[in-house]
């Protein structure tokens, strides 16, 4: 089985580009060398919604959908990914028809919050001047607010020369690029989450005939 990952980010040729490169390196690095998902990049948050549910429901092979956002906002203990998209002001957006719970997945409060838990990948990226002592020192990354991600980010990498200061888009999937998959997954439990689904639903053929 193969997979389609439909995730938010990215706007236009170049920056869709990084973004499939990032995603690429990061999840060749958690262990999908070889059966690497295709990621989609949705642009807007909305947009990569319709995108996802306009691909679920035209199916052109045995790939695997997913939907993965920023959650945008603490996630509810005990709700779902679905539960929450539905939930949130500003989404409202049901579970589509056929699409299983393993089918959507959030980045916990926000791409960004993936940073926090690799700060080497972030001192790699931006160089000297980085001051990791900036960025919100609570080791839960789920639970940091969105504006508090971004604040630190904005605060660590101030003096960082031809970097100065985290801007979205410009420096944002270096840092994806970069990451250690098992730093982020050990504080994100949503994180772990995705790539344990990846993991199990693109098995190798043998491996799956052995089960």
């Amino acid at each position: 089985m193969s997979a389609k990952i439909y995730v938010e980010g990215g706007s236009g040729k170049a920056l869709n580009a990084k973004c499939r490169e990032a995603f690429k390196s990061f999840f060749e690095a958690a262990g999908l060398r070889g059966r690497l998902p295709r990621v989609v990049p949705g642009g807007g948050r909305q947009q990569t919604y319709d995108d996802f549910c306009t691909a679920l429901s035209n199916p052109r092979d045995d790939a695997f959908i997913v939907l993965l956002v920023d959650s945008e906002g603490p996630v509810a203990e005990g709700n779902g990914p679905w539960t929450h998209l539905r939930d949130r002001q500003g989404d409202g957006w049901d579970r589509p028809e056929g699409a299983t719970d393993d089918q959507a997945h959030l980045m916990v409060q926000c791409m960004e919050g993936w940073f926090l838990a690799d700060r080497e990948a972030l001192r790699a990226v931006f160089g000297a001047g980085f001051r990791p002592a900036a960025l919100p020192q609570r080791a839960e990354i789920e639970r940091i607010a969105k504006q508090d991600v971004f604040a630190g980010l904005a605060n660590a990498t101030r003096d960082c020369g031809g970097r100065r200061g985290y801007r979205k888009g410009r420096d944002s999937f270096d840092v994806v690029a970069a990451l250690d998959p098992t730093k982020v997954t050990a504080a994100s439990p949503h994180a772990q989450r995705l790539v344990d689904v990846l993991l199990a639903r693109l098995q190798p053929p043998r491996a799956r005939r052995a089960r």
